[in-house]
């Protein structure tokens, strides 16, 4: 049993919709360094954005997350195999995976174990790669609205593991030999409304709407629109994004 804090799973489908996509480098990226190429695992799929990406380079991949909702809100795709499962008790067969991606979601294991888990199911060389992202960038002016939104509106309502994406989870002590920490970026095209969708479905916004009965995005609207000025501009979003990978010793 684990103890699976579900922040995502209410709001399941609008998470498909509104979160951002990873940049093809990332995944060229990682797919360079993995030895083999025949099963990748990518853990805390979400609605499986990362995953229908690593089945473009592996063979098949096996994406698992601890939310139904999530898995059954997710892309479909001939090479992937979604499962629900949390990431520290995967069901996958000891010593088959070539390469675990965690994308943003490290901060919500159990990290002992899930690194337990890692050690089990990955093969002599094979690749562990956890990703994060922190606040979006737009320009100057909206940044500015958009980070008092997260830092103060939402801000008490972030769970604590959010601490650990802020440190690009620099304080947790990967469990194989670490290669050089690589950065990458986040972009895509999006009018207003899109990105008010995507400030619904942080944690930090969900808990807010359960605590105080209305949405604080409903407000941001307004404040935005005295920049944004058409809500149907489209506008380029940035996040950066940060990548540790680890690699696995022969046994």
């Amino acid at each position: 049993m684990t103890n699976f804090k579900d922040y995502f799973s209410g709001h399941a489908a609008e998470y498909a919709k509104f979160r951002p996509r990873y940049p093809d480098e990332l995944f060229e990226y990682l797919t360079s360094i993995s030895p083999r190429h025949e099963l990748a695992w990518d853990c805390a799929t979400g609605n499986g954005q990362a995953a229908v990406e690593l089945a473009r380079h592996f063979n098949s991949v096996i994406a698992t997350d601890a939310s139904a909702q999530q898995i059954e809100s997710a892309e479909s795709n001939d090479q992937v195999s979604y499962r629900v499962a949390p990431a520290e008790a995967s069901g996958l067969d000891s010593a088959s995976v070539d390469l675990i991606l965690v994308a943003q979601a490290l901060h919500w294991f159990d990290i002992d174990r899930f690194f337990t888990e890692a050690k089990r199911v990955l093969k002599d060389d094979g690749v562990l790669a956890i990703s994060s992202y922190k606040v979006l960038e737009i320009t100057p002016e909206i940044d500015v609205i958009i980070w008092k939104f997260y830092r103060e509106t939402t801000g008490p309502f972030w769970p604590l593991e959010r601490d650990l994406v802020e440190t690009d989870y620099k304080n947790i002590q990967l469990p194989f030999p670490e290669l050089t920490h690589r950065q990458f970026e986040m972009r895509t095209q999006w009018n207003l409304i899109q990105l008010l969708g995507y400030l619904r479905t942080w944690s930090a916004t969900q808990r807010f709407i359960a605590a105080r009965g209305f949405d604080p995005v409903d407000s941001l609207l307004k404040e935005l629109g005295t920049v944004w000025k058409n809500p149907e501009e489209v506008r380029e979003i940035k996040w950066p994004l940060h990548l540790r990978v680890a690699v696995r010793q022969s046994r």
